[in-house]
């Protein structure tokens, strides 16, 4: 059978418009690290990448190739790890040039190294315009960590970070770092600002 986060992940990828506690565990990424503005050419550059490779692994059973343990899924979506600079941090308005980032987009559990480099020899023979080799296979968790679906634009993320931090404070726990995660539940490259989906999340202790 088909493995599609969408029904099999709800509890990561579709969480409530309400603060939730969530335990994240161990999972593969393949990622790559950016700085700068989501409107630069770099970072649709690293969407790119990071498509290409994870749609290399997806159609390789199609292409002749059926890696060990392979089964059919849906490719899952993107998700960023977002910070900001030294400079950035000094500034009291947020100017996204200062931001710094890590793209990823989480593989299933048969993906292995070697499968991996199978996929950036295969896309850099066919893309030779992407610099495949800035990404990396990793394996990660968050820990536990609060998270929330944003609904709307990114630049009134705020607004939903405020509603986690309150839920923080009132079930006694404490935000850990400034950086957070996004997981981006649309395509803004076709979809409204109005009408995005966006997991946010940030890691917490008790």
């Amino acid at each position: 059978m088909k493995y599609e986060w969408r029904k099999k992940d709800k509890k990561i990828y579709l969480p409530k418009q309400i603060p939730t506690i969530y335990n994240d565990t161990e999972k593969s990424y393949i990622k790559l690290q950016g700085a700068g503005h989501p409107d630069s050419d770099s970072f649709r550059v690293n969407v790119e990448i990071l498509y290409a490779l994870s749609y290399s692994i997806r159609m390789m059973r199609k292409g002749g190739y059926t890696p060990k343990d392979y089964y059919e899924y849906t490719v899952f979506p993107l998700e960023g790890i977002w910070d900001l600079d030294e400079e950035g941090r000094k500034l009291d308005y947020l100017d996204k040039n200062h931001f710094v980032y890590q793209l990823m987009i989480r593989q299933p559990d048969f993906v292995t190294r070697e499968l991996f480099q199978r996929a950036v020899e295969s896309v850099r023979a066919k893309k030779k315009h992407l610099p495949v080799d800035t990404a990396t296979l990793e394996s990660f968790s968050d820990g536990l960590c609060v998270q929330m679906m944003h609904h709307g634009s990114y630049d009134k993320e705020p607004e939903t970070f405020s509603k986690m931090e309150k839920y923080c404070e009132e079930q006694g726990l404490i935000r850990i770092e400034k950086s957070h995660r996004e997981i981006y539940i649309t395509d803004a490259r076709r979809t409204a600002p109005e009408k995005l989906k966006t997991v946010l999340r940030f890691k917490v202790s008790k």
